[in-house]
Formats: C-alpha cells, sequence, structure tokens
C-alpha cells in the first residue's frame, strides 16, 4: 500500500517520513490551514530531498496558472486539487494531478471512478481535521484506484485491511499538535500501512 504523509513544513519532518518508508510527501499551499507553506519555503525544503519521492502540492480554490507557476517553481510532480474544477481547469494544469473527492455521501465515492482519486470526508476547512469516513460505504466498490484520507491513524489501519486500497493520507493522524510531526507516529503509521496485503 503507497502512504502520503500530508503537511510537510519542515525538513526534519520530511525526512522522518522518508527513513520511514513513505511514498510521498504532501506540502499545502492553502494559506487558510494550520500545514500551509510558502512556496519559497517549500522550493528549499524540495531541493534537498533525495530522488524517487512523490512531491504532491495540495491547492484549494486557485486557478490553473497559479498552480503551474508554483508547481515548476517548487518542483511539485504532483497537483492534489481540493476543489470542483472545471474541464479547462485541468486541461491548463501541465503538472500531473489527482483528483480530491470530498465525500459527504455513499454516493460521492464514485465520482471519478475511472482514474485514481482521493477520497477524504467532507470538512469546511478542506482536511487535516482527522474526520474519519464510513468504510461501510466502501463495501463492494473497486477501491484500487482510491486514496483513502481522513481520521486515519495507526490504531485504526487494520480496519482497512483486505478492501484493497491503493494507498493512504494521512496529516493529522502523525502528528503531535496541528502542525506539527511526530517522528515515531510516522514510523509506526508507514509500518502498519505497508503490513496491509494487498485485496
Amino acid at each position: 500500500m503507497r502512504v502520503k504523509i500530508c503537511g510537510i513544513t519542515k525538513l526534519e519532518d520530511a525526512y522522518a517520513a522518508i527513513d520511514a518508508g513513505a511514498d510521498a510527501l504532501g506540502f499545502v499551499f492553502y494559506d487558510k490551514s494550520p500545514r500551509y507553506i510558502t512556496p519559497n519555503t517549500a522550493k528549499e525544503l524540495i531541493a534537498k530531498l533525495p530522488p524517487f519521492v512523490e512531491r504532491v502540492g495540495l491547492f484549494v480554490n486557485e486557478e490553473a496558472a497559479v498552480v503551474n507557476e508554483i508547481c515548476s517553481f517548487c518542483s511539485i510532480s504532483l497537483a492534489q486539487v481540493h476543489f470542483d474544477a472545471k474541464p479547462s481547469f485541468y486541461d491548463a494544469l501541465k503538472t500531473k494531478h489527482i483528483k480530491v473527492v470530498r465525500a459527504e455521501k455513499k454516493d460521492d465515492i464514485s465520482k471519478f471512478s475511472d482514474e485514481y482519486r482521493l477520497v477524504d470526508s467532507f470538512v469546511e476547512s478542506f482536511g487535516g481535521d482527522g474526520k474519519r469516513l464510513n468504510l461501510e460505504w466502501f463495501d463492494g466498490v473497486d477501491t484500487s484506484k482510491i486514496v483513502l484520507a481522513g481520521g486515519l491513524t495507526s490504531d485504526n489501519l487494520a480496519e482497512l485491511k483486505g478492501m484493497g486500497f491503493y494507498g493512504v493520507d494521512v496529516s493529522s493522524g502523525v502528528e503531535s499538535q496541528k502542525g506539527v510531526k511526530d517522528r515515531e507516529k510516522i514510523k509506526i503509521f508507514v509500518e502498519r500501512a505497508k503490513a496491509i496485503p494487498a485485496k
């Protein structure tokens, strides 16, 4: 199972995630988030990362030109789009992207079912609040292209066993306080996520 650690703001947190075996790091370019990172800081941090680490930029209500500019400037490899955007927005993106489904009900999780997507629980603040999704919503659903987010911790990962998710995305579940990552929590989370067998 692929693992993304989101809300990275410090180099030591990035390396804690990489050392633990995370596949991707998330950088939040949404200034209302406690995990917000400026493009300048992100650029400096990303320049010090080793190769073969996916660098994901999280965007909320931005124009495609702004997303392109930040992704190019910071060497972001994947844009995570946390808002409902028109087809013209995606057509204008120059960076590979993943759409986010902010699910309020079971039917929501079938959106974009023909492509890889991230499914998170709906919260007004666009994620990072630790709100869990109802796992029963995924009964009978092909989850092989879904990255699951929302309220995940090392203590509840075992509930995903046999469900076949492509990956998991965690932020608050590996923090000691909002916006502050905990090295030991990251280590345990990644270990347990990677131990979940494929469906």
